[in-house]
């Protein structure tokens, strides 16, 4: 009895208005509560020469989600071969979201930088299938794939050099030292010198442990010895058409005319493109004189990836950033500003950049291109041999001698 009458009188106080008891009757505060949007900080990663291109992308990426949160994403220049480091060295204080060479996955994922993507199905069904493998660990989806051209090729100028020129180092050199000008090449760029031994039939690459280097660069027989190609860089160099330059160095060469063809990647295009107009050409590498033969050059290849950091404050913003960097409308754009190879199907797929000179060039050399899987102790050893090189420099003794010295550096343990 005393329960039916507590329950009479809870009733009964229900339908007095000013208790509210009622679901659908809210107050007008109810109505229009006082919402405060999430702050969401984010730093992005990116080359320095993207940094307009991440600007803009940035900035239409706050514009949609304007209403959903507070987004205060800052934008800042670091080199993507030098990304791990620099992330590895505080990952709680690192980038949320980062570009990065395909190279570096390994590492990154081993350090616990790096989650397995979600949704990794649907995105591998977006991408070129070497850009997915490029962004894998023992088939699991670590990062965005974001480029298919980490690559390099040749680029000339065609009121200098002919089509029939570039097919030989030895055209090029030729061409360049009758107009008083320069083919440039990177050889304190271990990435580029590659090119001779790897033409040569010579290998390096990752021991089983991920980490050691097995390399062969200073061998004594076979059809091409190391000392072979050590002699062919620098019967090069001693060409008075030849000079090692960065890529930095290469553009203002371009761009004052000192240097009419080079050995770049397609980061380059838009920029030589303004320099040399329709006077532009591309083509995979040349030949090389070997031992008396010619050899075909051959090249690294890979793949720029988006990461996001495991250790992010607002991870699952920054993963929203990094589908959003790498969606095909994005990946378009990045092509369209910096000439780069869309790793999307679709992108990828587009009349622009199947006409695209540069992506012809690259294409033309994937067939004599390896997938660069180095350990970290390959660069330096290279760099002292290829300036070496470029100097003609034998004080540190005879070609054998610096070829052992490198290989002992790269094999290091």
């Amino acid at each position: 009895m005393e329960r039916r009458i507590y329950a009479l009188l809870l009733a009964a106080l229900c339908m007095i208005p000013l208790t509210g008891c009622s679901r659908g009757d809210h107050s007008k505060e109810d109505d229009h509560p006082d919402t405060v949007p999430e702050t969401v900080d984010l730093t992005v990663w990116g080359a320095e020469e993207d940094q307009e291109l991440l600007s803009q992308i940035v900035q239409d990426f706050q514009t949609r989600y304007q209403d959903e949160a507070d987004l205060r994403i800052t934008v800042q220049a670091q080199g993507e071969s030098a990304c791990k480091d620099a992330l590895l060295s505080d990952l709680e204080k690192g980038a949320d979201i980062f570009t990065f060479a395909d190279d570096q996955l390994n590492a990154l994922a081993a350090a616990g930088a790096l989650e397995p993507v979600g949704d990794s199905a649907a995105i591998a069904s977006r991408h070129l299938p070497q850009a997915v493998e490029a962004a894998s660990v023992d088939g699991t989806l670590y990062a965005y794939p974001l480029t298919a051209d980490n690559g390099y090729f040749l680029y000339y100028d065609k009121r200098y050099i002919s089509a029939e020129d570039a097919r030989t180092m030895d055209g090029i050199l030729a061409a360049a030292a009758a107009n008083g000008r320069y083919f440039s090449m990177d050889w304190s760029s271990a990435w580029y010198v590659y090119s001779f031994f790897g033409g040569a039939g010579m290998d390096v690459g990752l021991n089983e442990d991920g980490i050691t280097n097995f390399c062969d660069w200073a061998r004594t027989d076979g059809d091409f010895r190391g000392v072979d190609v050590a002699q062919a860089m620098l019967d090069i160099a001693s060409s008075p058409g030849f000079a090692s330059m960065t890529d930095t160095g290469f553009l203002e060469g371009a761009q004052d005319g000192s240097v009419v063809a080079g050995v770049s990647g397609v980061w380059n295009a838009v920029a030589l493109g303004e320099f040399w107009g329709e006077d532009l050409g591309a083509a995979k590498l040349p030949t090389y004189t070997c031992r008396g033969q010619q050899v075909q050059m051959a090249s690294f290849s890979g793949c720029k990836l988006i990461g996001v950091n495991a250790y992010s404050a607002h991870y699952d913003w920054a993963v929203r950033l990094a589908e959003w960097i790498t969606d095909d409308e994005n990946q378009t754009l990045r092509f369209q500003m910096r000439g780069q190879l869309p790793s999307s199907l679709r992108a990828s797929g587009t009349e622009a950049v199947q006409n695209s000179p540069a992506i012809a060039a690259l294409l033309e050399q994937a067939a004599f291109s390896k997938v660069q899987r180095i350990g970290g102790n390959f660069w330096d050893p290279v760099t002292v041999f290829g300036e070496n090189m470029a100097a003609e420099d034998l004080s540190d003794g005879p070609l054998q001698d610096q070829l052992d010295q490198m290989v002992e550096g790269i094999t290091a343990r």
